[in-house]
């Protein structure tokens, strides 16, 4: 199932009310600011997304107003991040019913999958839909590795679409590439090595720091679209200590506020997440307020 797939997927905020209910018309606009500067498509209840957070009706609820606002402009995927195949099945059957042009898959929660129950946990989603699939591969995170032998063994079946290389590894990049040729099409995933993986092969970047500075991702996305390296180049080492944040447990959280600093929604997470305090805050305020003042000129 071949797609097309690439450039700058955000993987969207999801924005909660000062009581942590779902807040979808802010969620909406905040999806409207990326919209408008650029970015390719849209992952919905992913990681960032604070997926395993929200209820079915809530999944529910922010999906189809996301697909109904977005109105095909660009391709929009869900996560599918559940703590058991028959719910991943379930959800990833939803979604389709909701008007989702695909599925970000991850392998099951909590659980530790061994390689044979990882690829049939993914065999059996896939079964259940009619979408192309990513494959979301992100050890640090999940502690499951999806390994290039992995990737081959699973390359038979025609909704298997891309990846989503998270494993903190860009050599994984180019031992796909070998392995399996051009089957399929690769995405980064760790937004502080991004540059790297679009220099061995990748097509496109899941970010997540995209939420608080969608023209300037859009901008180092075009550069080395361009092959303008140098200039690429120049721009990654000063958004580079953001992206770092990407990397961190609170991800979430650095993430979040970041876009309320930037004016894109609040840093409101749910429990349990909190918002950040102390002397943490003000360390990661100050590279956030740094980066604000420096950046770019576009």
């Amino acid at each position: 199932m071949k797609v097309t797939w690439g450039g700058v997927f955000p993987a969207v905020c999801t924005q909660f009310n000062a009581d942590q209910s779902l807040n979808v018309p802010g969620t909406l606009s905040h999806i409207d600011a990326m919209l408008a500067a650029g970015v390719h498509g849209l992952v919905m209840l992913g990681s960032v997304g604070e997926n395993t957070t929200l209820d079915i009706n809530e999944k529910r609820e922010l999906f189809k107003a996301t697909v109904d606002h977005v109105k095909k402009r660009v391709p929009v995927l869900t996560g599918v991040a559940e703590y058991t195949t028959a719910g991943a099945c379930r959800w990833a059957a939803e979604a389709a019913k909701l008007g989702a042009d695909g599925l970000m898959v991850l392998p099951a929660m909590v659980y530790k999958t061994d390689s044979r129950e990882t690829i049939a946990h993914f065999r059996t989603v896939a079964k259940a839909t009619d979408l192309p699939i990513m494959i979301y591969n992100n050890p640090p995170a999940y502690k499951v590795d999806i390994t290039p032998e992995m990737f081959a063994e699973m390359a038979d079946e025609p909704k298997f679409a891309c990846i989503k290389e998270s494993s903190d590894n860009p050599r994984r990049i180019t031992d796909i590439i070998n392995l399996v040729g051009n089957r399929y099409p690769l995405f980064a995933g760790v937004d502080d090595l991004f540059l790297e993986c679009m220099m061995l092969g990748a097509v496109g970047w899941i970010s997540g720091l995209v939420n608080a500075f969608p023209h300037e991702n859009r901008m180092i996305w075009d550069l080395a679209s361009a092959g303008k390296w140098k200039e690429a180049l120049e721009i990654y080492r000063w958004y580079t200590p953001l992206l770092h944040l990407d990397t961190h447990v609170k991800l979430v959280q650095y993430i979040k506020l970041a876009s309320a600093e930037c004016g894109y929604g609040t840093e409101v997470c749910r429990a349990p997440r909190l918002s950040l305090v102390g002397a943490e805050r003000e360390e990661v305020l100050g590279l956030i307020r740094k980066a604000i003042a420096t950046r770019p000129k576009r």
